[in-house]
């Protein structure tokens, strides 16, 4: 694999699915991670069929040349009531991905969602959007968390994420006002900001200084204006193939790609696209996907200076 000018990885989801758990079920942990090695990959998440032992996770990673870049982190702590159970799992989540030589945190909140909020029933079909009380709650859990991530030398990257209170442009603008920037950092992903209403590109600029991990994931747009319109959730878009790897949706990743290597970001960059890999095979995509990145990298390279 041709170099990068920053850190790249892939996200186990492509292989098994997280929220939709009938993808990709039969496949093992071994598979994944064999297949990153093949690929060249430098980075990994965890996944829900990684094994959770930490000498046991250390040992197979390294043999394939794997780092562990993060852990996906639900919170809630837009509810005041629960902030104390909320920061001390916090802490134990910090304390893992330390040991396992990670830098940052992917942090969600779930309070309101309609799919990841304990506390909503099945039968529920809006997300539950915050009040100006759980916005001042969400961002004051977010600045004691972004702390204690700051004490194992980690950083706390917010994402932004589809069926979520944090998934529109003006939400993730009150988010990054609201918050402490030396304690919550953004986790920037092109899927999520396209599944919201935002522009991936003008997201990137205006918040580009708070920016502390990447997520690369493509949308085809049919099927997501199709989603829209039957007034699809989000685990349903999930389901209709409306997320893909770069190169093999819709979105033009050209200057979303230049843009990152203008400015010089070095940091964690995840392949990323939830969908069926029965029908789009996880290794087939991730090697179209890099052969994507490289080809752009390559013609940015041949541009006269």
């Amino acid at each position: 694999m041709a170099n990068f000018p920053f850190r790249l990885g892939a996200h186990p989801i492509n292989w098994v699915g997280e929220d939709v758990k009938e993808h990709g079920e039969e496949t093992t942990f071994e598979q994944i991670v064999d297949d990153m090695q093949r690929l060249g990959l430098e980075g990994t998440e965890m996944g829900r069929k990684y094994p959770k032992d930490i000498p046991t996770l250390k040992r197979e990673l390294a043999a394939r040349g794997l780092q562990l870049v993060s852990q996906w982190k639900s919170v809630l702590f837009s509810d005041p009531a629960r902030r104390d159970e909320e920061l001390k799992a916090y802490r134990a989540h910090a304390e893992f991905l330390h040991q396992m030589g990670s830098t940052v945190i992917s942090t969600c909140e779930v309070g309101g969602s309609l799919h990841f909020d304990p506390r909503r029933s099945p039968c529920e079909q809006e997300v539950v959007r915050l009040d100006e009380a759980g916005w001042r709650s969400l961002a004051e859990g977010l600045n004691a968390a972004g702390a204690i991530a700051r004490e194992y030398g980690l950083k706390l990257t917010y994402h932004h994420h589809g069926g979520t209170v944090v998934e529109r442009p003006e939400e993730i603008d009150r988010l990054m006002e609201m918050t402490d920037p030396d304690l919550v950092y953004l986790l920037y992903d092109t899927g999520h900001a396209v599944y919201g209403g935002a522009d991936p590109l003008a997201l990137l600029r205006k918040h580009y200084g708070r920016i502390a991990y990447v997520h690369l994931k493509d949308v085809r747009m049919a099927l997501l204006e199709e989603a829209r319109a039957e007034r699809a959730d989000f685990l349903s878009c999930i389901r209709k193939g409306v997320f893909t790897v770069p190169g093999t949706g819709d979105l033009d990743f050209r200057p979303i790609v230049e843009e990152l290597v203008a400015r010089g970001y070095s940091g964690w960059v995840m392949l990323e696209g939830e969908q069926d890999p029965k029908v789009h095979p996880a290794y087939e995509y991730a090697s179209k996907a890099l052969q994507y990145l490289q080809f752009i990298l390559s013609e940015k390279e041949g541009q006269p200076q």
